[in-house]
């Protein structure tokens, strides 16, 4: 079923599917398996380049370099602006912690107050997915192998992908477009039940 608020086409598995990170489990592993960096847009990549200098201590040396070599984004194999890779694999941003543990040295920089850009929106939503076609905005659930244990987490607790990621829908939509989203879901289960 598809789901439109405010001219925004969402899949409603974000209301019917479960998903909470367990990070514990998996260490962050989505910032270094797949073949492509993260989705960015014009603005965002302007943002990174002009705190680049802030983000850069936090950076191990190999993504200094592939920044150095390719800049803050590149256009991937389906013609997208995406986060440059290390060696073809993991994101340039990517750092990790003496367990082996995945971060992000952008959003390091952000929790340390160093600059007020959390990290590009394509990570923060994940695994919701956002794409254009002819104008209309339109909100995906991506299903990834890697993310099983999110997946099984989610379901343990009761958390739903549109409620795991609250936070991230109202930074690129807005309170009031979440509030309608709970509204929708909450008709839906009512009818469901009824």
């Amino acid at each position: 079923m598809i789901i439109d608020i405010d001219d925004k086409l969402l899949s409603s598995d974000l209301l019917t599917e479960c998903f909470c990170c367990d990070y514990e489990y998996c260490g962050g592993v989505c910032c270094v398996h797949g073949d492509s960096g993260a989705p960015l847009d014009e603005k965002e990549t302007e943002i990174i380049k002009k705190n680049l200098t802030e983000i850069l201590p936090y950076m191990k040396p190999e993504g200094r370099n592939a920044i150095e070599q390719q800049g803050v984004a590149v256009i991937d194999n389906e013609g997208d602006m995406v986060t440059p890779l290390i060696n073809g694999e993991e994101c340039a941003f990517s750092i990790y912690d003496e367990n082996a543990n995945c971060f992000c040295s952008i959003e390091r920089a952000y929790t340390d107050k160093k600059i007020d850009f959390r990290k590009p929106v394509s990570c923060h939503l994940y695994p919701i997915r956002v794409r254009k076609n002819s104008g209309t905005t339109m909100l995906n659930y991506d299903r990834w192998s890697i993310c099983e244990c999110a997946r099984n987490k989610g379901k343990n607790k009761r958390i739903f992908v549109y409620e795991f990621l609250k936070e991230a829908i109202i930074r690129c939509f807005g309170n009031e477009f979440y509030t309608k989203l709970e509204d929708i879901d909450k008709l839906i289960k009512t009818k469901k039940h009824s």
